[in-house]
């Protein structure tokens, strides 16, 4: 029904836009439209919709307390929870770094990190001495074929 009303609404619309006769077929939409809407069926079913939509109001101020109490308890619960989840993620990313960078992971703890020990490796592009290792593996002195040669003072 409602695509219907839609349809005719669009219809009126488009005719009336479009339409090249002018008031006569303007003033012969209003009089139909008007005609229908002062209808007997037409008037019970506005009525019976206005009905069910004033009910469904009711309805949903009288929940509408209780839903928001809910809410915000729930919101308050999940708020409770986040210093749990950043200790857990601070705990994770410092089992990670290496203790240079303020992590927690070392030689030995079971880290899968090979540079742990504080040697240049290829996870690790710093040398124990603070120095950028280039290119990372250090094993080749080129860069996309170029020679490299660091500015050395």
């Amino acid at each position: 029904m409602r695509y219907k009303a839609t349809f005719i609404a669009g219809f009126a619309v488009g005719f009336l836009a479009g339409s090249r006769s002018g008031r006569g077929a303007y003033d012969k939409i209003v009089s139909v439209s008007q005609q229908v809407a002062r209808h007997p069926k037409v008037q019970q079913a506005t009525g019976a919709a206005q009905a069910k939509a004033t009910d469904l109001a009711k309805t949903a101020a009288a929940k509408a307390p209780d839903v928001a109490k809910t809410a915000a308890k729930t919101a308050q619960e999940q708020v409770s929870q986040v210093p749990k989840y950043v200790s857990t993620a601070k705990q994770a990313a410092q089992s990670k770094l290496p203790p240079k960078l303020g992590g927690t992971s070392g030689p030995g703890d079971g880290s899968d990190d090979p540079a742990a020990d504080g040697t240049a490796s290829a996870q690790d592009d710093v040398a124990p001495d603070g120095t950028l290792v280039y290119p990372v593996d250090g094993s080749s002195p080129s860069v996309n074929g170029i020679r490299y040669a660091p500015d050395t003072p």
